[in-house]
C-alpha cells in the first residue's frame, strides 16, 4: 500500500509543478503532463514499469471525454455533421493508411505488415487533440468541427480495424508468437461473444446499442429523480460514474468501442434537464484521468531504442505528421473550410493516437508486427503525440495572427448602396442599433473593420460593408453627406474617439451618436463632438438591478420610480462631473475630485430612495398603476405578522 501512495504522490506532484508552469508559458496543460511524465519517467526513473497498466487505466478518461462531448450535441446537430463525418474523417482515414503504407512498401516492407502500420498510423490522438481545442476555445470553430467530426470517425473505424488486423498476420511470426501473444493478450481486444454465430453476434451489438439509446431515453430520467430526492450529492455522482462505467463495460463486452458507446448515450442525453449535473460531476475524473494518461505517454517514451534509432524514428515522426497533414489540409479543399480553418485542421489531426498503443498490442497478439516494430512504431506515435502541443502553438502564434491581419487589410468592399443612417461598427452594441431601425423601415449603412463580423453577418442576411470608417473616402463612398445620423459603435476606444473628431469636423451639421466603454471614455467622446452618447452597460444594469429589487418583493411601480430617481440623479451630475474631467485632465487632481463627486452623489441617491412618492409620481415616469399611499407599512406589517406565525 506504501508503495501505491508513493507512486501517486510522485504522479501528483509532478503534474502540480509542471502544468501550471507550461500554462504560463503559453504552452497548454496537454504539454505540461508529457513533460511530468518525461522528468519522472526516462529523466529521473522515479516510475516505472507499472505506467503501461497504468496507461490502459486512464484510457478511460478518453471514454468520459466522449461522453461530455456527447452531451453538448444534440441529435440533430450530429445529423448535421453527417456530411463531414464521414466524408472528411472517411477519405482522412483512407488515403493516410495507403500513403503511409504505399512509403512502407519503397522501403522493403511486407505488404500485410505495412497495411497494418498504414492504419494504425492513421489515427489520431482524440485527447490531446479535443483537449486542447476546448482549451484554446478553438472546439466552435469550423476547423474544430472539423477536427471532431473526423475524430468521431476514427474512432467508429476503430471496429472494422480490429476485424481487419488478424487478417494480416504474418506467417513467419505464427510459429514463435505464442509468447508474444500471452504478453500481450492482457491489453488485447476481446468480446465475450466473439465465439457466437455471426448471425447471433450482430444480434448481441444491435442490442447494445438498442439498450443504450432506449436506457438513456426512458429509464435515465426516472433513475435520476429518483436519486436527487434523496439528497446524497454524492450517491448522483456515484450513479453518473455507474452510468458511463456500465456503458463502457456493455461496449466492451460486445466489441465496441467504449468510448463510442459512452458518445451516443451522452448524445441521447443531451436533451435531459440533468445534463449540466452530470457534465459538473463526470469533469473531474475525467480531467485527472487524462492528465495521467498524458503522463503515462511521457513516462513511456523509450529513450534507450531512441537513442539506438534516433534517425529512424525522427525521419518517421517527420514523415508520419507531415504526410497526415498534407492529406487532411488536401480533402478538406471540397468540404469548404477557410485557410486558417484547413491549417488547423491540418495540424491539430497531424499525430498518431492513443488508439495505437492499443492496436499495436492487438497486432501483437495476433503476429501482425513484430515486436522490435512494434517498439520502434509505438515510440513514433509518443513522440508524435508529445510533439502535438507544440503544432497548435505554431497555430495559434504564427499562423492565425497572419490570417487575421490578412483578412482585415484586404482592400475595403465597394458601396453600392447608401441609407439614411451609417453605422460604424456592428459588433454586439451596433447590431442591436442596426436591427432596431432597420425593423422600423429605416435604410442603413453598415461599416465594419473586422473582416471576420463582416462575413458573419452576410451569412445570417445583414448587408454590411468591409472597411476603415476614419477614411474619408470610404464615408464619402457610403453617402455621409446625405446621411441624417451617424452612430459610432466600433470596438476601439482611441479610434472611435478619432472618429467622432474627424465627422464633427468635416460635417459638422451631422448628428453624431455615439457608444463609450466607460465613464471616461464617454467624456472623450464628449469633448470629441459626439451629440449623445450611451454607456454600453448602462441602460442593461439598470433593468437587471430593477428586476432584482422586482424579485425582491418591491411593487413594479415602486422599482420604475426608484429606477427614474436613480438615472435622474445620475443624469444630472453628469455635466458636473464632466466639467471637472476637463478642468482637471493632466493635473494629477481628477480621481480625488471625481472620488469626492461620487460619494456626494451616493448620499444624495440614498436620501432620494428613502422618500414615499406615491401620490406625487411625475408624468414622464412610466405608467404603472401606482401602490395605495403607506404600501411600505402595509408590507411591513404583513411580514411581520408572518414571522410571528
Amino acid at each position: 500500500m506504501t508503495v501505491y501512495f508513493i507512486q501517486a504522490f510522485i504522479y501528483l506532484c509532478a503534474a502540480v509543478i509542471t502544468v501550471p508552469l507550461a500554462k504560463r508559458l503559453g504552452m497548454g496543460s496537454v504539454l505540461g503532463y508529457l513533460i511530468a511524465g518525461v522528468i519522472i519517467g526516462p529523466v529521473i526513473g522515479l516510475v516505472g514499469e507499472e505506467t503501461e497498466t497504468l496507461q490502459h487505466f486512464a484510457e478511460f478518461g478518453v471514454v468520459m471525454m466522449l461522453f461530455l462531448v456527447g452531451l453538448e450535441l444534440e441529435p440533430k446537430v450530429l445529423w448535421s455533421m453527417r456530411n463531414r463525418l464521414l466524408g472528411l474523417g472517411g477519405l482522412q482515414v483512407g488515403l493516410t493508411s495507403v500513403a503511409v503504407a504505399a512509403g512502407l512498401l519503397v522501403l522493403g516492407l511486407d505488404w500485410r505488415l505495412a497495411t497494418a502500420i498504414g492504419v494504425i498510423l492513421s489515427l489520431s490522438s482524440t485527447a490531446i487533440v479535443l483537449q486542447t481545442l476546448n482549451e484554446k476555445g478553438l472546439a466552435r470553430t469550423e476547423g474544430g468541427r472539423g477536427a471532431f467530426s473526423v475524430l468521431l470517425f476514427q474512432d467508429i473505424a476503430v471496429i472494422p480495424i480490429l476485424a481487419l488486423l488478424p487478417l494480416l498476420e504474418l506467417p513467419a511470426l505464427m510459429a514463435t508468437g505464442a509468447a508474444v501473444a500471452e504478453q500481450a493478450a492482457e491489453h488485447a481486444h476481446g468480446s465475450a461473444l466473439e465465439h457466437l454465430p455471426n448471425w447471433l453476434y450482430a444480434l448481441a451489438v444491435l442490442g447494445a446499442i438498442a439498450g443504450v439509446i432506449l436506457g438513456g431515453y426512458f429509464l435515465s430520467r426516472p433513475l435520476f429523480r429518483y436519486v436527487v430526492q434523496s439528497g446524497q450529492r454524492e450517491v448522483f455522482t456515484a450513479t453518473a460514474l455507474m452510468l458511463v462505467i456500465g456503458i463502457a463495460a456493455l461496449m466492451s463486452l460486445v466489441g465496441l468501442s467504449p468510448a463510442l458507446g459512452t458518445f451516443l448515450a451522452g448524445v441521447v442525453l443531451a436533451n435531459s434537464e440533468f445534463r449540466h449535473e452530470l457534465e459538473s460531476n463526470i469533469e473531474p475524473f475525467k480531467g485527472l484521468l487524462l492528465g495521467l494518461f498524458f503522463i503515462t505517454v511521457g513516462a513511456s517514451i523509450d529513450f534507450t531504442v531512441l537513442a539506438a534509432e534516433w534517425m529512424l524514428v525522427i525521419a518517421a515522426v517527420i514523415g508520419l505528421m507531415t504526410i497526415k497533414a498534407a492529406i487532411i489540409y488536401v480533402v478538406a479543399l471540397p468540404f469548404g473550410l477557410a485557410k486558417s480553418d484547413r491549417w488547423l485542421l491540418a495540424l491539430s489531426l497531424a499525430q498518431a493516437g492513443e488508439f495505437g498503443f492499443v492496436l499495436l498490442s492487438f497486432s501483437l497478439q495476433n503476429h501482425v508486427i513484430p515486436a522490435e516494430v512494434a517498439q520502434l512504431v509505438a515510440l513514433v506515435v509518443a513522440i508524435s503525440m508529445f510533439l502535438s502541443p507544440a503544432l497548435f502553438i505554431a497555430y495559434e502564434k504564427v499562423l492565425l495572427p497572419r490570417f487575421t491581419v490578412a483578412s482585415n487589410t484586404r482592400e475595403a468592399d465597394r458601396i453600392d448602396e447608401q441609407g439614411n443612417v451609417l453605422i460604424a461598427g456592428v459588433g454586439r452594441f451596433g447590431q442591436i442599433v442596426n436591427r432596431l431601425l432597420v425593423a422600423n423601415g429605416i435604410k442603413t449603412t453598415v461599416l465594419d473593420h473586422e473582416a471576420g463580423q463582416v462575413e458573419n453577418l452576410r451569412k445570417i442576411g445583414v448587408k454590411s460593408y468591409f472597411g476603415d470608417a476614419t477614411q474619408p473616402e470610404l464615408l464619402h463612398a457610403a453617402g455621409i453627406e446625405q446621411c441624417a445620423l451617424f452612430v459610432v459603435a466600433i470596438d476601439d476606444k482611441v479610434r472611435a474617439v478619432e472618429l467622432v473628431r474627424h465627422v464633427k469636423r468635416d460635417h459638422p451639421g451631422l448628428t453624431v451618436l455615439a457608444r463609450a466603454h466607460d465613464r471616461g471614455h464617454l467624456y472623450e467622446l464628449q469633448e470629441a463632438g459626439a451629440d449623445h452618447v450611451v454607456k454600453e452597460t448602462y441602460h442593461s444594469a439598470l433593468a437587471l438591478g430593477g428586476e432584482a429589487l422586482t424579485r425582491l418583493g418591491l411593487h413594479p411601480f415602486r422599482v420604475e420610480q426608484k429606477k427614474f430617481i436613480f438615472h435622474s440623479m445620475e443624469d444630472g451630475i453628469q455635466g458636473t462631473m464632466y466639467q471637472d474631467w476637463k478642468a482637471t485632465a493632466g493635473e494629477g487632481r481628477h480621481l480625488t475630485n471625481y472620488r469626492q463627486l461620487f460619494l456626494e452623489l451616493e448620499v444624495s441617491l440614498r436620501q432620494a430612495m428613502e422618500r414615499d412618492r406615491a401620490d406625487n409620481h411625475a408624468h414622464d415616469e412610466r405608467g404603472w398603476a401606482p401602490p395605495p399611499k403607506g404600501y411600505d407599512q402595509v408590507l411591513k406589517e404583513a411580514d411581520k405578522t408572518a414571522s410571528e406565525q
